[in-house]
């Protein structure tokens, strides 16, 4: 068809007639394409809900280590120097900490290190985090302009910590919840279905397995004690560690209901 005698216009209007004539059905298969989508989201909702229900422990290992192992591809391929550096440092002092917490026999002050240790990275990605949220917020209301630093320059810095705050916060959270799983069961006073293999005496923390109150001349860990709502008395240390850090609210022994608030005022 010739179309030099026809208008600008005219000429618009039929070449968006032959568009629409040579996709005509493309609308039915796109929104094909929506509902597959959709009922294929929903599905894997549904399996990965089941699969959390009946096996966690292999779910938390798989949702930890994808999570871990991820950003590595991109951090390389992107050449994040930075993140890499930070990255390979985190992961090889938890791996260390994570051997430890996975040995049996347990060693004595092995606890104690991986609460100290995961303590440390909770503060500081808490930390982190607060800070870059308030460079972004800054940035948003225009205060950077105080400090003559360019809007860009200050929103990639608050996100930037605000990113690193978020992934090893969440990070450090599973990594101490696996290992306050397998210390635990290591040392016998706390099983996550049925009963412990162990009885728990008044005298020993059933978070280390070491005395709680021990004699001048004896070997052992002296520190303030703290009596849960059941009776059962732990160290201050060993429950802070397994209530917070490691992401429990149920006693070590008896399961029963751990009150956080009332428990700690302030946490950390």
């Amino acid at each position: 068809v010739d179309l030099s005698h026809l208008s600008p216009e005219e000429r618009w209007r039929v070449e968006h007639a032959r568009m629409h004539a040579k996709h005509r059905g493309h609308e039915a298969m796109h929104a094909e394409m929506v509902l597959i989508l959709i009922a294929t989201l929903v599905v894997a909702q549904l399996l990965l809900v089941q699969w959390k229900q009946r096996h966690p422990r292999s779910y938390n290992m798989v949702t930890l280590f994808q999570m871990w192992v991820v950003p590595l591809y991109f951090t390389i391929k992107l050449y994040w120097w930075r993140f890499l550096v930070i990255w390979v440092l985190f992961s090889a002092v938890t791996a260390f900490v994570t051997f430890r917490a996975t040995r049996k026999p347990l060693v004595q002050t092995t606890p104690r290190l991986v609460y100290k240790w995961f303590l440390l990275i909770y503060k500081i990605s808490y930390a982190t985090g607060i800070v870059g949220y308030m460079a972004v917020m800054f940035t948003l209301f225009g205060l950077n302009l105080l400090f003559r630093i360019k809007p860009e320059d200050a929103m990639d810095f608050g996100i930037s910590l605000l990113f690193y705050g978020l992934y090893y916060g969440v990070l450090e959270r599973d990594f101490a919840e696996m290992c306050a799983d397998y210390m635990a069961s290591t040392i016998g006073f706390y099983s996550a279905s049925g009963m412990p293999t162990k009885h728990l005496s008044d005298s020993v923390c059933a978070v280390c397995g070491q005395q709680i109150f021990v004699d001048v001349n004896e070997e052992g860990i002296i520190e303030n004690t703290y009596r849960l709502s059941c009776n059962n008395v732990f160290h201050e240390f060993c429950i802070r560690g397994w209530c917070i850090v490691g992401k429990k609210q149920t006693c070590p022994y008896c399961k029963e209901k751990v009150d956080l608030k009332r428990m700690f005022s302030n946490p950390y």
